[in-house]
């Protein structure tokens, strides 16, 4: 059992680090190591918050769950201990009873599919950003949380995912498609022939079908009274950056995809958070020089769009890419989509948390309960290190008892980290002396 001093010294800690996950759809500054999920349900009083992930195949997801190679879920989060917050002290996979993952597909405006419906936890044989968004979304959100995915792979922006009022446009020789347009282009001087797709029906598609899941909101979280759809996260730009016309409209066509989704679901405050392709860095020329400009042009931040300031933001995704590319689903690397999607996440917690800076100072001191979590998740990390330790594995135990005595210097967890590596030292310093 945990010493009320230690509750106390692990609480004073970070109180102000969660002092606004009282408020309802608000995000609090996100501890790392983000503590393991409680297994308890969210106040059902407060109505589901809602988050629409879009995109296209690396939104839908390729990174390998099981296998003990490097890539897979299983091997980043046994042998390098990263995620923590996805498995309890047993090795089984957390279940996070606050957050309801679904997931629907359709392609453009066939028939809807569902693929997830249940409580956020690993399963299937393949991931997305999902779980890294989900966690600490969830973690942030002081009420029911709902990550709602409604895309399909191989879809453009500038085609497929257009959305209503873009309109025709002359690139070269050809004119290319306006919303409901079909085909795609055409010789200028000619007339349009349609084809059995138009321009934007993958759009209309996801937002009938994400649309169809809150018109039954009880099936897909039981319980619920009601939602708001508080955020949208955006991950594309692969196939566009194989259609030079495309890529030249990528920034408008993103621009009016934001302003869009926030008037087809009422909700003109949600928050939107888009990722950069895990490939392109910031000297990229070409088309795909163009979609990252112009995903990084959207950021509130950049100041180009007065409108989106504090409630739009880019994840530039370079950093989180552990090889390969978009076009070859990163090689499935699970670690390329968790950290991508924690990215994600803590960007979103960012721009809710912006929202209701002003109402901060009433918010609850952090209870005891968040502060057993967080103790209990800092005690597990220090007994792995110290096992590392006994089993001679000194570079792992180094890189763990490093992370708690520096992020967290004035815990027991911490001190003892800091003593621990001390230790390792004066060993170190022993054995090489003459």
């Amino acid at each position: 059992m945990m010493k009320n001093g230690r509750c106390k010294t692990v609480r004073s800690l970070v109180a102000m680090a969660m002092a606004l996950l009282v408020l309802p759809a608000s995000a609090a500054t996100v501890p790392d190591p983000l503590p393991d999920p409680d297994g308890k349900p969210a106040d059902m009083s407060k109505p589901v918050q809602v988050f629409i992930l879009l995109g296209q195949s690396n939104m839908v997801g390729a990174g390998k769950i099981a296998g003990d190679k490097e890539g897979t879920l299983e091997h980043a989060v046994k042998a390098k201990q990263k995620y923590p917050y996805l498995v309890d002290d047993a090795g089984s996979w957390t279940e996070r009873r606050d957050v309801r993952y679904v997931r629907v597909m359709g392609s453009g405006t066939a028939r809807m599919k569902q693929f997830n419906n249940e409580w956020m936890t690993i399963k299937g044989r393949s991931i997305g950003p999902e779980y890294g968004i989900g966690h600490y979304v969830g973690h942030a959100v002081d009420a029911p949380v709902m990550i709602l995915k409604s895309c399909i792979g191989n879809r453009s922006l500038g085609w497929d995912l257009l959305p209503p009022g873009s309109q025709r446009f002359e690139y070269g020789e050809k004119i290319y498609a306006g919303y409901k347009d079909s085909p795609a282009s055409w010789d200028k001087g000619t007339e349009p022939k349609p084809m059995g797709w138009y321009a934007g029906m993958q759009y209309d598609g996801d937002v009938a079908n994400a649309k169809k899941v809150l018109a039954e909101l009880d099936k897909y979280y039981p319980g619920a009274r009601g939602f708001e759809v508080a955020g949208f996260f955006f991950w594309q730009g692969d196939k566009d950056r194989y259609n030079a016309a495309h890529a030249s409209r990528y920034e408008l066509n993103l621009v009016r995809f934001i302003m869009q989704l926030r008037k087809d679901f009422n909700a003109p405050g949600a928050k939107f958070v888009c990722a950069t392709l895990g490939q392109t860095k910031k000297n990229a020329g070409g088309n795909e020089g163009k979609i990252l400009q112009a995903q990084l042009a959207v950021d509130g931040r950049s100041g180009k769009y007065p409108e989106f300031k504090g409630n739009v933001a880019t994840v530039y995704s370079s950093p989180f890419c552990h090889g390969g590319a978009s076009n070859s689903h990163y090689g499935g690397n699970a670690e390329t989509y968790m950290d991508v999607g924690e990215a994600m996440g803590r960007a979103m917690a960012a721009l809710l948390r912006n929202q209701v800076k002003a109402g901060a100072a009433a918010a609850r001191p952090i209870d005891d309960k968040k502060a057993k979590i967080l103790d209990q998740n800092l005690t597990r990390r220090l007994t792995i290190a110290k096992n590392y330790l006994k089993s001679g594995s000194m570079p792992n135990a180094r890189r763990i008892l490093s992370d708690l005595a520096k992020k967290w210097p004035d815990t027991p967890q911490g001190k003892e980290a800091a003593q621990l590596l001390e230790a390792a030292a004066g060993e170190k310093a022993t054995v090489g002396a003459p």
